[in-house]
């Protein structure tokens, strides 16, 4: 347990919090109009010329608690507490607010999500240390309604807490699936490296019998085995790049584009495979990898398009590069907000590290779409 605690009391700040949104601009533009109605209408509020502008500064203050969760929490409640602590005495009342009180809740919130280990400690230990203050002050401090209003607080750091972590298992698993992409495209390399060296092999031998007959073949023969061992160079290098696992190796067949039109006759959603242009004398990684994220698009759109009819697959060549298009005729996908799958982000970190693009999105009338542009030769070296 202390180990645990110990473990989050040093948890850094989560990287790159989201940038300001126009729905934080909706929230903070509600609760302003909260702040307004409340400071004309909600009972027992004192001072209300000052509790109304606090409010709305608090609720401003919203805008950047991603950023600095801490510096926001200890102005929110260190303001909100100031008040409220002349106000009793004075008036007899306090000036929370009810935009006031939500505002204070998204900070305890956001300092849990957003802000590192230490920040998230020092900042439930304010809030506690504020409500206490505000209760003695208040006269209203007791040994169970004091614990109990406590809970609210907590509560907010909990929710916190838990999206932070969900969130962290989520890119682990965006990691673990890159990874996964990797391996494979690494074992594909690896076949296609052992295909190159078989075939020096052969060449050298065969270079080897012309040599004494024919010597202007055995040249010939020569300048095949430096192609292709430059090609195999290339291939060594790029799978180095991956990482490799040193136990990660299959026997199984390397797929390329002439497996490509068996997606049209496997089960489900109809398939319409179309292949054009220059395909000729693709990288084998290329031609793998290109079977692979057809296969993947293929899947997902069976699996999630609704109501679709049939899905369209193309590949087309050109002296440069090859580009895939995978689409559907399903329903435009609905905004859900929750996170996507894995397949896109191993289909993603496969196209990135052969040197090429790809893009997902939904289509202009109907359905989804899903663009892959690959170098012929499979990227910079």
């Amino acid at each position: 347990m202390l180990s645990q605690l110990r473990n989050l009391f040093d948890e850094p700040r989560p990287l790159d919090p989201p940038a300001r949104t126009r729905w934080d601009m909706a929230v903070v533009a509600v609760l302003w109009l909260f702040a307004v109605v409340g400071a004309a209408f909600e009972p027992e509020v004192v001072w209300r010329p000052l509790a109304g502008p606090l409010a709305v500064l608090l609720v401003t203050l919203l805008l950047w608690r991603r950023a600095h969760p801490l510096t926001i929490l200890l102005v929110t409640f260190g303001l909100q507490t100031l008040v409220d602590v002349i106000s009793y005495p004075v008036a007899d009342g306090t000036t929370l607010l009810g935009a006031s009180f939500i505002a204070g809740l998204m900070t305890n919130y956001a300092v849990w999500r957003w802000g590192s280990g230490r920040e998230a400690a020092v900042g439930t230990g304010f809030v506690l240390a504020c409500h206490v203050l505000t209760d003695l002050v208040a006269g209203q401090l007791s040994p169970w309604e004091t614990p109990l209003n406590a809970l609210i607080w907590l509560f907010a750091a909990a929710v916190g807490l838990i999206m932070r972590y969900q969130a962290s298992l989520r890119d682990q698993r965006i990691d673990e699936a890159r990874l996964q992409e990797r391996h494979q495209l690494a074992r594909e390399l690896h076949d296609t490296v052992a295909h190159h060296v078989s075939a020096i092999t052969i060449q050298a031998q065969a270079g080897q019998a012309l040599a004494a007959q024919r010597p202007e073949a055995a040249v010939e023969v020569l300048a095949t085995i430096e192609e292709s061992a430059a090609r195999t160079l290339t291939d060594m290098r790029r799978m180095v790049t991956v990482l490799r696992d040193a136990d990660a190796g299959q026997l199984d067949p390397q797929p390329g584009l002439t497996q490509v039109a068996g997606l049209a006759t496997t089960s489900g959603l109809p398939v319409e495979v179309e292949l054009h242009g220059d395909l000729d004398d693709l990288s084998p990684a290329v031609e793998a990898s290109l079977f692979r994220m057809a296969q993947e698009a293929v899947t997902n759109a069976r699996r999630h398009a609704r109501h679709a009819t049939r899905v369209s697959l193309r590949i087309e060549g050109t002296p440069d590069e090859v580009r895939l298009l995978v689409s559907d005729d399903g329903d435009l996908p609905v905004p859900t907000g929750s996170p996507s799958g894995f397949g896109l982000v191993g289909m993603a970190e496969r196209a990135a590290m052969l040197g090429g693009t790809l893009v997902a999105h939904p289509g202009r009338d109907r359905g989804w779409l899903v663009e892959v542009v690959l170098p012929r030769d499979g990227g910079p070296q």
